[in-house]
């Protein structure tokens, strides 16, 4: 059946994507100047407003990659002749209902945890006595800090973590609501950017692009979420044979951070490591749950995973690292979340676009 939308545009010229220009243009990355001194000050101006204002730029940036997730199962619904609305309606139920279930179940658990937290400190320094000196600075430290913050009648640590939940919450409801719409809506927007496009090529480049976008994305993320779920279900066997016990905890915590390439993982070890030192008695037997979510992480993350995902993206891992802490440093976690489905629709419109295909070089892996 023909995609609406290409159909809807007159077969009057065909202009493939890569068609060189008419200008005479030679050599497959050549571009034009003043379109990226363009382009680049674009960037800067949309990168000023996406810090400047993140409370509102966030839950859109991460309701429209949420869109993209979701897109599959909407196409299902939509062949199954559910409405519309009807269907986006159902899909952000169950994924509350499924966060509602599992921060339900996840509570005592976490709660358990959080109470050996204060007693935890003299265990490690029994059993690490050489970094004993370090893990006593750091207690000064953080006593000298939480003093200076009650005494200077700045904000305690209660006070901020009732605010940053306050946030939280406040952006997750903008999100969800701009996700409502965004499925709601579904080819919208496209068909009126094609309406507004004035040539025929030009019409057939934005189709493609959208196309691409959604289609590489997509595949992107719901490979990425499969993977995560698959890593969380052998970390919590991993657990739970281990002796750290709490499975679901721990796989819940396993698929979470495995979304934050090469900085999740890091921070898992180490969360693996100290819950190992904290509960279990032997040394080695200690160590053994961080070896093996390590050993987890090493065969999905360099051999599944990118096997999987090899045909549709092949980032420069360097920048992936540079898009990974710039992101991070701009909006926190989330940012570090949205940092490689950006880059990837990054480098689809430069590919897309002949006077970007430079950057777009410049991006593959």
């Amino acid at each position: 059946m023909a995609d609406p939308l290409t159909a809807e545009i007159p077969n009057t010229e065909t202009v493939p994507l890569d068609t060189p220009d008419q200008a005479g243009e030679k050599g497959p990355f050549r571009s034009d100047p003043r379109l990226l001194v363009q382009t680049c000050l674009l960037v800067l101006a949309v990168l000023t407003v996406c810090y400047f204002a993140s409370d509102i730029i966030l839950p859109i940036v991460l309701a429209i990659v949420l869109k993209l997730l979701f897109q599959p199962a909407m196409r299902l619904l939509e062949q199954l002749h559910v409405p519309r609305t009807l269907a986006a309606l159902l899909l952000i139920l169950t994924v509350f209902s499924v966060i509602v279930g599992v921060g339900a179940a996840l509570s005592g658990p976490a709660t358990a945890w959080g109470e050996k937290l204060p007693g935890g400190v003299q265990r490690l320094e029994e059993r690490l006595k050489f970094l004993s000196q370090p893990i006593g600075a750091l207690q000064k430290f953080l006593h000298q800090f939480d003093g200076a913050t009650v005494g200077g009648g700045g904000p305690t640590l209660a006070e901020t973590l009732m605010k940053g939940t306050q946030h939280f919450a406040s952006g997750f409801f903008e999100t969800i609501l701009i996700l409502f719409f965004l499925l709601v809506s579904g080819d919208t927007f496209l068909r009126r950017m094609v309406e507004i496009v004035p040539s025929f090529s030009d019409k057939r480049r934005v189709v493609d692009l959208s196309q691409q976008i959604e289609e590489n994305v997509s595949a992107y993320l719901v490979t990425i979420t499969l993977m995560n779920g698959a890593v969380g279900v052998a970390t919590g066997i991993a657990m739970w044979a281990s002796g750290l016990g709490d499975p679901v905890l721990w796989g819940t915590v396993a698929f979470l951070l495995n979304y934050v390439p090469i900085m999740g993982p890091l921070v898992g070890v180490g969360l693996f490591l100290l819950a190992g030192l904290l509960t279990i008695d032997p040394l080695w037997q200690a160590l053994l749950p961080a070896g093996l979510y390590l050993g987890i992480h090493i065969v999905e993350g360099e051999a599944i995973t990118p096997m999987l995902l090899a045909r549709r993206f092949t980032l420069n891992p360097v920048l992936v690292i540079i898009s990974l802490i710039f992101w991070f440093w701009m909006w926190g976690v989330p940012g570090a979340v949205l940092a490689v489905p950006m880059l990837a629709m990054a480098k689809i419109i430069c590919d897309g676009v002949r006077s970007l295909n430079a950057v777009g070089h410049f991006l593959e892996g």
